[in-house]
């Protein structure tokens, strides 16, 4: 079982830069695929930023050349660097988790409200 605990949402003027954090528990973090999805009031959820075991990433092409994820498997977290924020990015956002040969991400964190102003 993989528990996960988000950090770093808040308020944000449009414009401004977040960090959010997930810490991870578990021995073998460094395997699985980590990524953070968001969901939007009124709108369905959606895949953010991932980054495999091997360190590649992709991301949502709302979110490319302003987001940034990265992980540290010395210290079981992943992080994603939001700059450049649009009051379109207010959403929930969840770090996420699965096992590299599964294709949905079966463990969710608790979410971390990010609101970002106009």
């Amino acid at each position: 079982q993989v528990q996960l605990v988000e950090s770093g949402g808040g308020l944000v003027q449009a414009g401004g830069s977040l960090r959010l954090s997930c810490a991870a528990s578990g021995s073998f973090f460094s395997i699985l695929h980590m990524a953070w999805h968001r969901q939007a009031p009124g709108k369905q959820r959606e895949l953010v930023a991932a980054i495999s075991n091997s360190g590649g990433t992709n991301y949502a092409d709302s979110v490319k050349g302003r987001f940034t994820i990265s992980r540290d498997n010395a210290k079981n977290t992943v992080y994603l660097q939001m700059n450049s924020l649009k009051p379109e990015d207010t959403a929930v956002y969840y770090c996420t988790a699965k096992h590299p040969r599964r294709l949905e991400y079966d463990y969710w964190g608790q979410g971390t409200q990010v609101t970002v102003s106009s």
